[in-house]
């Protein structure tokens, strides 16, 4: 070797080193976390828990949203595998007050019909109160939809559905062990915001991770397999699973694996606000009064109208949440 050859290890290093600093002029971050089992993982039901594993994931900066706070665009694998690479990478939005110290952090999920956009307004309003949000975007919906593929996270096939629910608690659960090893968050307020669908899901994944120590359910409810029969939302589905043979009783029982009412016990001695619709004719009133009282002691707020006219109220809905996250 000449004297004058640099060494294979010596470019090697510098060229990481350089991948590393032009990322972070360019507003990326890439870096490593270390996930895994929680200090009370014995208690998370077996269909959720994590495995330890070193975990990369990618922050980028969006420049210009706002002087107050940060946002930025989250990835890092989910901890489940399905058949598309597209969906199996997790898309988050982080929304990261610019103040000095810990701070309280919510998770943010979506509606079922795929409307980011209300959910990214609740971000916006929690960051203006100093309040960090992670906007998670759940498996199949926008950015990880494959285009190939005709899978959702709720389908016709109860076993798909399960499947679909149990990636979106483990990624959740994963976003929230994120959180805790971020530097500027109050481990100790970490909490969770779910809106219809997201609430559904929130709640079962309130239950399966007890690192979320709050959470506030808009337009959620429990009994599941009662509001995929009911519900005017699922009239595409129905008929394809009576054609399978099942009924009320029998699609309320193989769902109760992600019925958020099967795991409620673990929220008691949490603090859980609820904001439901009077009228709502896509979630029940009878199913969110299931949720709450599964759960034990909470506060229920009702509001005018059904599950869409109830949304008129969505400003006071984000003061409530601001004041109850802050």
């Amino acid at each position: 070797m000449s004297h004058n050859t640099v060494p294979l290890s010596a470019v090697l290093i510098l060229a990481f080193a350089a991948r590393i600093v032009g990322a972070e002029a360019m507003g990326v971050t890439e870096g490593i976390l270390r996930c895994g089992p929680c200090a009370d993982e014995a208690k998370v039901p077996e269909r959720f828990r994590l495995r330890a594993e070193d975990v990369p994931y990618r922050l980028r900066s969006i420049p210009g949203v706002s002087e107050r706070y940060e946002v930025s665009t989250l990835t890092f694998p989910s901890p489940m595998k399905t058949v598309s690479a597209i969906n199996n990478m997790v898309q988050c939005e982080y929304y990261s007050p610019r103040i000095a110290g810990k701070r309280p952090a919510v998770i943010v999920l979506h509606v079922l019909g795929g409307d980011l956009e209300l959910s990214r307004m609740f971000c916006h309003a929690l960051a203006r109160q100093d309040i960090a949000s992670l906007f998670l975007i759940m498996p199949w919906y926008g950015p990880r939809r494959d285009p190939q593929l005709p899978n959702r996270i709720v389908s016709g096939s109860p076993t798909e559905t399960i499947a679909g629910m149990t990636q979106a608690v483990l990624d959740i659960r994963r976003a929230t062990n994120w959180l805790a090893a971020r530097p500027e968050v109050d481990t100790k307020r970490v909490g969770l915001l779910g809106i219809s669908f997201g609430g559904i899901t929130g709640a079962l994944a309130m239950a399966a991770e007890p690192r979320l120590t709050s959470g506030c359910l808009y337009l959620a409810g429990g009994d599941v397999g009662r509001i995929a029969w009911d519900s005017p939302e699922f009239d595409h589905i129905r008929p394809r699973l009576i054609e399978q043979g099942y009924t009320q009783k029998k699609l309320s029982e193989e769902l109760q694996p992600i019925d958020p009412i099967t795991y409620a016990a673990e929220l008691r001695g949490r603090r859980v606000l609820m904001l439901n619709g009077r009228h709502d004719d896509i979630i029940p009133p009878a199913c969110s009064e299931s949720l709450r009282a599964a759960f034990g002691p909470g506060e229920i707020v009702w509001y005018a109208g059904n599950h869409y006219t109830a949304t008129w109220g969505v400003l006071d809905v984000m003061l409530r949440a601001q004041r109850f996250f802050k």
